[in-house]
């Protein structure tokens, strides 16, 4: 076991800050009136919420605190923490390990990866954390967590990589490093450092039920995009407009491939990119701008992190010949950095996501036919 962690919680811990938010919500709706009361009172005998004459009055709202970490990047006094501990809030006060206290504002948010960036504007030089490699990252190798877990600031925790490029269900872009390290409410926006006291990830959830597993957002993806949060306060997604899934079972021999490697189109969404493009449904990704792919978890981050407006080489396997293909990038829709709510819910709001039933798929499932979807 590492001798260094007192050295390492030393030299990081000026730079990591709580984080405490106040937020509107609406309280519970006041007791209706009983209209047949003889004396027109609550026969409860709480007044509270009618006024003067009897009438009900609309649902209070009252103020609700949370808690929560971040670290700060730079002498401007720029703080990564994660969306959902700032999400909302009317009040963001920042605390440093030595007791000064900011007002800080909302820079950027981007909810499908749980980042935000806000910023303090601090009159002294501000301690830094320094940056580091995620991808340098081995299984087995000691971190070490910092925040403010149930509010106790100033919190260190240890433990070792349970795993990498772990998918939760949290978003499209689920990419987790998985770590023993303790983590609980309110180390949210807290760095994950390696030995070497360079942020390596950010703490960002933890199963429910579970005893010892943390998820960080690992650290090569956040700073892309903190860096667009920082540029244009949003984040800015490319879209291929394809449906895709990986090659599982004998899919891959289905397709003539040597192996499994590379994502299948199972469809392809009419008069965008990979359309106008001459992609068709059937067609096998197997590299984007020259890099291998070799699942659909790695395309989607790959087509994401693509400029909106440039060309992608795309390289797909038909009918057994390889072929390349110039794919303009669009906008992917829904990604801004605070994406309406209320669209979100309605294109969710069944809580599936289907596909077109293909004769591959049928074969799978022991059908009979090729009409449906999966």
């Amino acid at each position: 076991i590492p001798d260094n962690f007192s050295t390492l919680a030393q030299q990081v811990g000026p730079a990591v800050v709580n984080i405490q938010v106040e937020k509107t919500t609406k309280a519970e709706q006041g007791l209706r009136q009983f209209e047949g009361h003889p004396f027109g009172m609550n026969p409860f005998g709480d007044e509270r919420f009618k006024d003067f004459f009897g009438r009900q009055i609309p649902p209070q709202q009252r103020r609700q605190g949370g808690i929560g970490t971040g670290f700060i990047i730079n002498k401007s006094g720029h703080i990564i923490t994660n969306n959902h501990v700032v999400e909302d809030a009317d009040k963001i006060k920042v605390k440093l390990k030595d007791e000064r206290e900011f007002e800080a504002q909302i820079i950027g948010r981007d909810p499908q990866t749980d980042l935000a960036l806000i910023k303090i504007d601090a009159k002294d030089n501000l301690p830094v954390a320094s940056l580091g490699r995620s991808a340098d990252l081995k299984v087995g190798q000691w971190v070490v967590a910092v925040g403010s877990p149930f509010g106790l600031e100033q919190t260190v925790t240890a433990g070792i990589v349970s795993a990498k490029g772990r998918v939760i269900g949290s978003g499209p872009y689920d990419n987790f490093i998985q770590t023993d390290a303790s983590i609980n409410p309110g180390n949210s926006g807290g760095p994950l450092l390696n030995l070497n006291g360079e942020v390596v990830g950010i703490n960002t959830a933890i199963i429910a039920h579970g005893q010892g597993i943390g998820f960080a957002i690992p650290i090569d993806m956040a700073a892309k995009i903190v860096a667009q949060l920082k540029e244009n306060g949003e984040v800015t997604r490319g879209w291929l407009g394809i449906n895709i899934q990986d090659l599982k079972g004998d899919l891959a021999e289905y397709y003539g491939l040597k192996s499994s490697e590379g994502v299948l189109v199972t469809d392809v969404v009419p008069d965008n990119p990979a359309d106008k493009a001459g992609l068709k449904a059937k067609d096998v990704i197997t590299a984007v701008n020259g890099e291998k792919v070799v699942n659909s978890r790695e395309l989607v981050a790959k087509a994401a992190s693509l400029p909106v407006g440039e060309t992608a080489k795309i390289t797909i396997v038909r009918d057994g010949k390889e072929k390349t293909y110039d794919v303009k990038v669009a906008k992917r829709a829904l990604t801004v950095a605070a994406a309406d709510k209320s669209q979100m819910q309605k294109e969710g709001e069944y809580g599936l996501q289907v596909t077109n039933l293909t004769p591959e798929m049928a074969k799978r499932l022991n059908l009979s036919r090729e009409i449906g979807v999966v």
